[in-house]
């Protein structure tokens, strides 16, 4: 049992898959994958957690916030660099965990993956709803108030959930529906949609930076530039540098960085479309890096913009960049941002829902999720579209009745556990296999493994001990389907068993 447990999957083995019946089209070039992970990183930091951070967490040190999230995620895009040059299939870190340390390990990753990338949609939506009910009031609209939020939310000055007073969010199930409906159409068509919000999404972007730069008032850096200090890290609960908020959860810049990682998440979301590349070694790396450091420079410039506007303790969570605007009068920049923050967050929402379908593909076709269902790849689309169905469906759950700042908080700690782990597998990989081809190989070896490692560790232990209880609670769910379904119609098993087999009779 030990052996199947911990058995790897050989890099000859992942390369053979690439060929066969139910392939995904290669489509994808490197201009379209760069904009891939910029769809998916750029919307969500800027213009939705940016004010959770700055009023929660770290106060105008979110810059510096940006800047320690920034780090961590080069280490791990180097990293996810190296496996998409090497094994350029679907799966992401799913796949390389299967190649480096055993199915177990591949299961758990894949598992958490999933959380992953569902929970961010979650998120994502959840703020496309809020942009969206700004909007409109340009039109004397409103969404009833009992339609549209999450029926609790929880507030930090009291430590607790509160009731907000609504049923559900349906402007956030409305938009899941639609997403869910392109993503089934087909990849191309999506990337080309999404490549065209990318490029308004910058527009805007730059805009609010150019504009927003004249709005500034020093005094709101200088005057207190880290109400809650530099640090803010905790161990499972326990505050061990830093202060600590009226819920437990630790406060600072460490703190704020944990938070705000979450816009960061979308880079790695290019390695699960590799077998959709044209030029998978060559594009894929690419891809990853350009989108991480072009979002990097962008997100320093609009957080300091952000908290020079407005004073720290009154940006507002749920759409602070647009409440900067209209703090200063400018209604017309006001709706101009609020438009550009929608199309901005629905082509982060595209690529996060994207990403999740294909994790679900690759576990079905290892045997480890009922293939039937998960590995079913529609005739004329080309698109998991079953998998694709249930993903809008759970996301427009999720969204409806979850608020932002728990979404936010239970997507990062998954994020975070998966960055680790293919840091960790270069490492062993190296050792492993080291006469692989590796068209982009991760510089500075060991030391950016093995820093991507500790960073991400670090910004693991400064969030709240809940997202640690989520996690160990999906993980134990995870085992138990795997150990009743995965494990038993494992491939990777079967072939084990038959080897054995078959050596048993010869000898």
């Amino acid at each position: 049992m030990a052996s199947h447990l911990f058995s790897t999957k050989p890099l000859k083995q992942l390369l053979e898959e690439m060929h066969g019946e139910q392939r995904l089209r290669r489509v994808l070039g490197p201009v379209q994958l760069t904009s891939l992970g910029v769809g998916a990183v750029i919307g969500t930091g800027i213009f939705i957690l940016t004010g959770q951070a700055a009023h929660d967490k770290a106060g105008p040190a979110l810059i510096l916030s940006f800047v320690t999230s920034g780090v961590a995620c080069i280490f791990a895009a180097l990293c996810y660099a190296e496996f998409a040059s090497m094994a350029p299939v679907a799966g992401s870190a799913y796949t390389y965990a299967y190649a480096t340390l055993g199915e177990l390990f591949a299961w758990i990753i894949g598992w958490d993956l999933i959380l992953e990338y569902a929970v961010a949609s979650g998120v994502v939506a959840h703020g496309w709803s809020a942009h969206f009910q700004e909007l409109i009031q340009l039109f004397s609209w409103r969404v009833p108030h009992v339609l549209s939020t999450a029926p609790v939310d929880y507030n930090p000055t009291l430590g607790k959930i509160v009731s907000t007073g609504a049923y559900f969010d349906l402007p956030a199930i409305v938009i899941a529906a639609l997403v869910t409906i392109v993503l089934v159409k087909g990849i191309k068509e999506s990337a080309n949609i999404n490549t065209a919000i990318v490029v308004t999404k910058l527009a805007i972007v730059l805009f609010v930076i150019a504009v927003g730069a004249f709005y500034i008032d020093t005094h709101n850096w200088t005057d207190n530039f880290a109400p809650y200090g530099y640090t803010g890290v905790s161990f499972m609960g326990k505050t061990i540098l830093g202060q600590t908020g009226a819920g437990g959860e630790p406060l600072g810049m460490f703190a704020g960085a944990a938070i705000i990682f979450f816009a960061y998440i979308g880079f790695d979301s290019v390695s699960t479309h590799a077998e959709e590349a044209k030029r998978p070694a060559r594009d894929v790396p690419i891809g990853i890096i350009a989108s991480l450091v072009l979002c990097t420079v962008l997100y320093i410039a609009v957080s300091a913009v952000l908290t020079g506007m407005v004073p720290y303790k009154e940006i507002t969570v749920d759409a602070p960049v647009v409440d900067a605007f209209k703090r200063h009068g400018l209604t017309t920049a006001q709706y101009l941002v609020a438009a550009g923050a929608l199309a901005g967050i629905t082509s982060v929402l595209l690529v996060m829902m994207l990403s999740q379908a294909r994790i679900l593909l690759a576990m079905a076709r290892d045997g480890l999720l009922p293939k039937g269902f998960f590995g079913d790849v529609h005739e004329k689309f080309r698109t998991p579209w079953k998998s694709t169905i249930l993903t809008g469906i759970f996301v427009a759950i999720l969204a409806a009745f979850l608020p932002l700042r728990i979404l936010a908080e239970m997507t990062n700690i998954g994020t975070l556990l998966a960055f680790v782990i293919v840091c960790a597998a270069v490492l062993i990989m190296r050792r492993t296999n080291p006469d692989a081809e590796r068209p982009f190989r991760v510089p500075l070896y060991p030391v950016t493994p093995v820093l991507g490692i500790l960073t991400c560790l670090l910004l693991m232990f400064s969030l709240p001990a809940e997202n640690w209880y989520r996690l160990i609670i999906w993980m134990a769910v995870g085992f138990i389907i795997y150990f009743t379904y995965g494990y038993k119609r494992s491939l990777l098993g079967l072939r084990m068993s038959q080897e054995a087999a078959a050596q048993s009779r010869r000898g």
